[in-house]
């Protein structure tokens, strides 16, 4: 294929949008489960909370599309467990910038070990390690502690009831998906890659460090986006994600200038928080290259909106634009580290000598 027809092809990724089996009313139960937490900490006169609170609406993302009522509402009761599990260990290693990164390489590491061991579908790992990220990058308050993970666990279980009523609509609405075979919950698979594990967390840590030496306000960005970017499928795809997240932000930092010089009240900022978020879960399964153009000004309105550089629209956004670039070229390396084929082989190797042993 000539460099021609490359630069073609990718074009034609950046326009063509993907068919997919997600159902249309999940986005909008996303932006449910965000935006009321959103709203009731507003009407509270306390946005800091329903900030935190509404990072648990991202749970029903992990609603299954198959299998019964029984597992598909129990996958969605693990990932909020894990979602508070995520949240406390972060805020409970926020106390020290050396220590935070270790913690959270070994924190990414063993999730996604784990999330590879148990086959778990996507978006797999991505959202444990963000709120851990999130989490980890906090003032350290050992007296607030309670109170932040009480807040994401409200929001868990208002997310879970959510899923339960709309599982139940659904499986009232077409019985025929009540007698569809029982897929479990997870699906062990004993020759999950630890390299892939052990890289993973690896990244993770060198990216927080990054952020950390460099000084950054918020030093998650850097994480957050080369996690995003190893999620990929393949080595092309990885790569391809990057371009996009990169060409993505660089465009969705203007739109995020423009809504942040408008968007000043907590009221227009809860309710741009939330169409945004509809728009992205709509998006971001058929094309994702424009789906970041939303995801830009979104994850910034989310993490920022109660931060006083949110009045410093230019600096905020220099700022958000760099971490992310840094974030996404790490990924790129990281996505090539996974994918080289003599790691895969050596951990197949490595798992066939193992099995040997337990034999005699």
């Amino acid at each position: 294929m000539s460099f021609n027809q490359k630069i073609q092809k990718e074009f034609q990724h950046l326009i063509t949008f993907k068919k997919t089996n997600r159902k249309w009313p999940i986005p909008f139960l996303v932006a449910i489960s965000m935006g009321t937490p959103l709203l009731v900490g507003l009407y509270f006169g306390n946005l800091q909370y329903g900030l935190t609170a509404c990072l648990s609406g991202l749970v029903m993302l992990y609603l299954p599309d198959l299998g019964s009522f029984t597992n598909r509402i129990l996958t969605v009761m693990v990932c909020s467990f894990g979602f508070m599990v995520s949240f406390a260990f972060g805020l409970l290693f926020s106390f020290n910038p050396i220590v935070s990164a270790i913690a959270l390489g070994v924190f990414s590491m063993v999730v996604h070990w784990i999330i590879l061991y148990y086959k778990t579908a996507p978006p797999r790992s991505f959202f444990f390690i963000l709120i851990a990220a999130m989490a980890i990058c906090q003032p350290f308050n050992l007296s607030t502690i309670p109170t932040k993970v009480g807040l994401l666990g409200l929001g868990t279980m208002f997310t879970a009831i959510l899923a339960i009523l709309y599982t139940f609509l659904l499986f009232t609405k077409d019985p025929e998906i009540a007698s569809s075979p029982v897929v479990p919950v997870f699906k062990k698979n004993p020759a999950a890659d630890f390299w892939e594990a052990l890289i993973m967390g690896g990244f993770m840590l060198l990216s927080l460090l990054i952020g950390r030496l460099l000084h950054y306000s918020n030093p998650y960005w850097i994480p957050i986006s080369c996690a995003a970017v190893m999620q990929g499928a393949s080595l092309y795809h990885i790569w391809q994600r990057t371009f996009h997240r990169i060409l993505g932000t660089f465009i969705g930092i203007g739109l995020t200038w423009l809504i942040i010089t408008v968007v000043k009240t907590p009221l227009e900022i809860c309710l741009t928080i939330i169409l945004l978020q509809t728009i992205v879960e709509t998006l971001i399964v058929r094309q994702y290259a424009i789906a970041v153009l939303f995801i830009t000004p979104m994850t910034i309105l989310l993490a920022e909106a109660a931060n006083p550089i949110y009045n410093s629209p230019t600096t905020l956004i220099t700022l958000r634009f760099v971490e992310i670039a840094i974030g996404s070229l790490l990924g790129a390396i990281g996505g090539w580290l996974l994918y080289k084929e003599k790691i895969r082989f050596a951990t197949i190797e490595k798992f066939n000598q193992l099995k040997n042993s337990f034999k005699r």
